[in-house]
């Protein structure tokens, strides 16, 4: 897959010394919003993306914050940041028309040498230190890692409205974000292949052959898609 230079982007800061940088991605179309740009809808009473962006800025794991949006959300996240003086954003940048080449403009803002990231989604907003830690903590130590929580209810394999088997749910889990990568192995990963073939970042990894490392997720920590999860994340929001 051919690797694109992001459009543009806007500088803010500095990094902190510590930690590794996140990417969060926060350029998807929203279709499954009704068109409502979900990373700017308000839970009460604080945008999506502040929710984001707040927990990484707490985060003594986190040395500095990269955003990818659409380009109409520039302008917005900067001023979601000042407002909610997010000090380790260092970039907010313009992303693509596919998730990896999105998460591929972001790591173009990375310094030399930054070769361990986290990735995580802009409408994912309750993560908890003690995740983005065992992330952190993870991907030091292996090629990549993932937050997930295991399935709990019965799954089945259906087919033509049909139930063929029930699958055994003991070794399912559900991926969530931050998720862990190095960077050269990631790259190499997608060498030549389809962005549209992987539904998430680890599994860029896990298609090469690379070691991703699981860590628990929390199941809170949601991501908004659709109108239902904006009721569910209000009433989480007041507890987190």
């Amino acid at each position: 897959m051919e690797i694109t230079k992001p459009k543009f982007s806007y500088s803010l800061c500095e990094k902190e010394s510590g930690g590794i940088p996140v990417v969060i991605v926060a350029a998807g179309s929203s279709s499954r919003m009704n068109g409502v740009d979900k990373q700017l809808l308000s839970v009460a009473g604080v945008p999506v993306i502040a929710r984001t962006l707040l927990c990484f800025e707490r985060s003594t794991d986190i040395s500095k914050i990269i955003v990818v949006t659409r380009e109409q959300s520039v302008k917005d996240i900067q001023l979601i940041a000042e407002k909610y003086m997010i000090s380790k954003l260092s970039d907010v940048v313009v992303g693509s028309d596919t998730r990896q080449k999105s998460v591929l403009c972001g790591l173009e803002r990375l310094d030399k040498g930054e070769e361990k990231v986290l990735i995580s989604d802009g409408a994912r907003m309750f993560i908890t230190p003690k995740m983005i830690a065992d992330c952190v903590k993870a991907i030091n130590e292996c090629d990549g890692c993932l937050c997930a929580v295991k399935v709990n209810d019965t799954v089945k394999k259906v087919e033509n409205n049909e139930v063929v088997s029930t699958v055994d749910r003991k070794p399912l889990y559900l991926a969530q974000t931050p998720q862990g990568i190095t960077v050269n192995l990631y790259r190499k990963a997608l060498e030549g292949k389809d962005a549209s073939e992987f539904t998430d970042d680890c599994s860029v990894l896990e298609a090469a052959g690379f070691c991703v490392r699981v860590v628990p997720g929390n199941i809170r920590n949601i991501k908004i898609t659709t109108p239902e999860d904006v009721a569910l994340a209000e009433i989480y929001a007041r507890e987190f």
